[in-house]
């Protein structure tokens, strides 16, 4: 069910839990999210290695959930692309590192970038029984606000859930640092929100303006078409270990992930042709399919009847996020 973790990624995980109380990483995780949601960053949230790894039993899968999710999509969209290097900015635990060997194999290079040394230590302890890429990572501390920093330039620049803990007016100047560390493709990924999906409109605008081949999931490059109070957002569901119940105060044994994004390209990287995309659960009936996109002409409805036998197969097969072919 779902996308889990990597084999080595999840034992790792749980070498790192041995001996530890079940019951105070819960109580921890618990605080941290009530931080994060209060609107601290990790600098004031993650004191410790304690909390690094109640952060990490929380949200880790999800967080890795979201960015397999969307680096899939980068390499369908790009299937020429194949990156040798990672920049990982406001890497965290490096769940996206880890999402992205699995999507390019061929990775040989792996930089992280984070604020929080007991993020980086944590990611370091994970990296145990990695792939050499991420075993060997390049461990940065850094301040994403701090500019001219001598970020290396990547293949593959990746963001997740790091422009929330920035304060908006700084979020402009770090995306175009973002994008000048960029030699391929850029992924930003944030949580499924209004405000998530508002800070990612804004990085669209900015990408777009600097030259930017916008790749998914929009299918155009003109104003977004949706207006409040709709946003762009999709979900993904993930598999929940009883620890990971635990820790998030949960019975469920899966969790649907909420998540928005954007991914961007140097020009001439990926076929021009664009693909309306499916933008909520597509709702089946006795007369048919009906289906909300987000084309290249904007927003459309579409409905497949039963009676288009092909078409009806196919849409049956689609899901929220998938793009439409018919």
């Amino acid at each position: 069910m779902g996308l889990e973790l990597p084999g080595a990624l999840r034992a790792a995980l749980e070498r790192e839990l041995e001996g530890v109380s079940r019951r105070g990483l819960a109580e921890r995780a618990a605080r941290t999210s009530a931080a994060y949601r209060s609107g601290q960053g990790s600098a004031g949230v993650v004191r410790g290695l304690e909390d690094a790894l109640a952060y990490a039993l929380a949200r880790l899968p999800a967080t890795y959930a979201a960015c397999a999710t969307v680096l899939g999509e980068a390499a369908r969209m790009a299937p020429g692309f194949a990156p040798k290097s990672v920049l990982d900015a406001g890497s965290g635990p490096a769940a996206a590192s880890w999402a992205a060997l699995e999507a390019w194999p061929g990775i040989s290079g792996v930089t992280w970038l984070d604020e929080s040394p007991p993020f980086l230590d944590l990611a370091g302890r994970l990296a145990d029984g990695a792939p050499a890429p991420i075993r060997g990572s390049d461990r940065r501390r850094a301040d994403l606000t701090a500019p001219g920093a001598g970020w290396p330039h990547a293949d593959l620049v990746v963001a997740s859930y790091a422009l929330a803990e920035i304060a908006p007016a700084r979020q402009a100047d770090v995306v175009r640092s973002l994008w000048d560390a960029c030699d391929g493709v850029l992924a930003l990924v944030e949580p499924g929100t209004p405000a998530g999906f508002t800070r990612l409109l804004a990085a669209r605008q900015a990408l777009i303006a600097a030259g930017a081949d916008v790749l998914a999931p929009c299918p155009h490059a003109r104003d977004c078409p949706l207006a409040a109070p709709d946003w762009c957002h999709f979900s993904v569901r993930l598999p929940r270990s009883r620890d990971h119940r635990l820790a998030k105060g949960a019975e469920a044994p899966f969790e649907d992930e909420k998540f928005a994004y954007l991914v961007a390209a140097r020009p001439g990287l990926a076929p021009a042709a664009r693909s309306p995309r499916v933008l909520s659960h597509p709702r089946a009936g006795k007369p048919g399919i009906d289906l909300k996109l987000c084309g290249p002409e904007g927003l459309q409805a579409r409905h497949v009847p039963r009676r288009d036998k092909p078409g009806h197969a196919a849409a049956r097969r689609l899901g929220w996020g998938d793009v439409f072919e018919g």
